[in-house]
């Protein structure tokens, strides 16, 4: 079951990490901020410091993705059908999701059902973001050279 599939280069992984967190950085803390009634610097510290492990998460995560999906469908990521794609960002949103929900209760002192609300809640907006963001990216930036 070999298949060759083009992934995207190193340069083209670090720029999507870095537009992606980037912007879910500025749309995210906003609202993180004003519904959690965590003070503004500790939340931009901690959305800051989940998205250093989001970008990490995020090279790994998709690099994967990516290459098992090539080898199951031949496809490069820049094709995936809407519906791989809503299973690709909630695939992503869960694991970060376990590994910030400790993270987000020692930072912010919020008991762990509390913690994983507003956990759950960030999620469900990166993953609208992520789905978006993702599918405006691969048609911003095709991959070269396909297969």
């Amino acid at each position: 079951m070999s298949k060759t599939v083009t992934l995207r280069a190193p340069r083209d992984r670090c720029r999507q990490v870095a537009l992606f967190e980037i912007g879910g950085l500025l749309l995210i803390t906003p609202p993180f901020i004003w519904l959690s009634g965590v003070p503004a610097k500790t939340s931009f510290g901690l959305m800051a410091l989940i998205a250093l492990i989001a970008a990490c998460w995020n090279a790994v995560y998709n690099t994967l993705f990516d290459w098992v999906e090539g080898r199951l469908t031949g496809r490069n990521a820049d094709r995936r059908p809407h519906l791989l794609r809503i299973v690709h960002a909630l695939g992503f949103e869960f694991g970060l999701l376990v590994i910030t929900l400790p993270l987000i209760v020692v930072w912010t002192g919020m008991g762990w059902l509390e913690a994983l609300i507003a956990d759950i809640a960030v999620a469900l907006a990166y993953v609208a973001y992520a789905f978006i963001f993702n599918l405006a990216y691969d048609r911003c930036f095709p991959i070269v050279g396909k297969a």
